[in-house]
């Protein structure tokens, strides 16, 4: 672990703000409940001493190396091992030899900062939103938030209440799916259900599963003849799109104006989506935040440029800018059979079986891979027990069947990268051509997982051999 704790995202994310967007009974795992959460959903303090006491509980911090990165991996195909260079705590290097990796360093934590002309030339203090520099004064001060997105949405309320002027700059404005009980502690009597009634906690837990599951899905799904694709893909989206824009026109109050920047000309889902409760929109319609949609030119010495000429002077710059999503395994090398170099071997267009196998790279498992993210539809969480259940499975047949490796038959990937990229066509994300952090460099979804969370589950539950080379 790069990092001296557990935690991942909700160590290194410590911005106001922060919490997750996912119900937090859902997003915990299945074998460490707890009956006792706080709020729907938690704060990134909260969870990041879930995390922590996850760690404790299953005694795994003592088999975690602590500010150990892994720089490289290379496969030896004469023994059928892995070795791994390390960069250790003291700038050390150190050298260790695996059967299997598996790797879990996620997508979501290598900040972007946006190629704006000037960035370097701003003389006052300016920092990404997932390395929060609370040595910063913001209070009182003239601050520029750049993006909207669902960090930002977060951390935008919190921040205005400390500046003196606020400056938010929005390239494109995000759905809100509307969420009365986002910042709403956990009423008591439900407190009560969980903790008293047998089986009431697994049961919330698979109606919000179930829900979730086929909840919001069938709504980003295309519709084919629909008469309207530059606003919504079918008859669904279109209804959300109208209950979503309902929503916001009233949360703006009259402010028409606010309404126009705030009112998305894609359809819904097919960008990541942002949650509020409302404040998010009383926040952007204050007199002392400026909502700005006049694109960027460059910036300033003293602040940013607007391409009509506008100057904003600002003490302050915060970019809520987002993360490096589709360059999976970054910075790391890793170099499987034949000497494949496997960012090489992706070349801008990282794919996996069930997203978890490359053929190529015996052994090689990951967790979070390409076309495994969530959408509208459930909890990361579940998607990785699903995961570790498969991985566990595939070293339980190599250990039964005393063979050292499995590498993914090309023909498997290939036929499965086919139909996710089909289905992917099918969905909001995939037919509408709006910018979206789900696309890589390729044009291509690499990040979505198109289908159900139950599909996943039935995929994931026994390695079939037949899919794997054994060597």
């Amino acid at each position: 672990e790069k990092n001296d704790d557990v935690g991942g995202t909700w160590y290194e994310n410590t911005y106001p703000g922060c919490r997750v967007d996912v119900p937090n009974h859902f997003y915990s795992y299945s074998c460490a409940q707890r009956d006792d959460w706080p709020s729907v959903f938690s704060t990134q303090q909260v969870l990041l001493d879930y995390f922590r006491s996850v760690a404790d509980e299953f005694g795994l911090r003592e088999s975690i190396r602590f500010e150990t990165e892994v720089t490289e991996a290379v496969f030896d195909e004469e023994t059928c091992q892995w070795t791994l260079a390390l960069r250790t705590a003291d700038g050390g290097r150190e050298t260790l030899e695996a059967n299997a990796i598996v790797c879990g360093v996620g997508q979501l934590n290598r900040p972007v900062l946006p190629d704006i002309p000037g960035r370097d030339d701003f003389e006052g203090p300016s920092f990404h939103s997932a390395r929060w520099d609370d040595r910063v004064e913001l209070r009182g001060k003239r601050v520029a938030i750049i993006g909207t997105g669902a960090s930002a949405a977060q951390f935008i309320p919190p921040v205005a209440d400390m500046a003196s002027e606020l400056f938010v700059f929005q390239r494109t404005p995000p759905w809100i799916l509307p969420t009365p009980d986002n910042r709403s502690e956990v009423p008591e009597g439900q407190q009560f259900l969980m903790r008293h009634v047998p089986w009431f906690a697994q049961w919330y837990r698979f109606w919000l599963f179930w829900t979730m599951s086929e909840g919001l899905l069938p709504m980003a799904r295309v519709e084919d003849g629909w008469p309207h694709p530059e606003r919504s893909v079918g008859e669904g989206n279109e209804q959300i799109r109208n209950v979503f824009l309902e929503v916001l026109r009233a949360q703006c109050a009259g402010d028409d104006e606010l309404y126009r920047k705030l009112a998305p000309d894609y359809p819904p889902l097919s960008k990541r989506f942002v949650r509020d409760d409302g404040l998010l929109v009383r926040t952007l319609g204050r007199d002392d935040v400026d909502l700005v949609t006049d694109p960027i030119e460059r910036i300033t010495p003293t602040g940013l440029r607007t391409k009509s000429g506008r100057d904003v002077d600002v003490d302050v710059i915060v970019y809520g800018t987002g993360f490096s999503a589709s360059k999976f395994l970054v910075p790391m090398k890793v170099v499987g059979r034949g000497g494949r170099d496997l960012h090489q071997h992706w070349a801008g267009d990282a794919r996996a079986y069930l997203g978890i196998t490359v053929p190529h790279f015996p052994n090689l498992f990951l967790m979070y891979g390409p076309n495994t993210n969530i959408v509208v539809n459930g909890s990361i969480i579940y998607f990785s027990e699903c995961e570790a259940n498969y991985i566990v499975d595939c070293i339980r047949e190599l250990l039964e069947s005393g063979r050292r490796a499995l590498d993914c038959k090309p023909a498997v990937h290939d036929a499965y990268n086919r139909r996710i990229d089909a289905e992917n066509l099918r969905m909001a994300w995939g037919a509408a051509t709006v910018n979206t952090w789900y696309r890589n460099e390729k044009g291509r979804i690499s990040q979505n997982w198109p289908s159900t969370l139950l599909a996943y589950w039935q995929q994931t539950r026994a390695v079939d051999p037949a899919d794997y080379e054994w060597l």
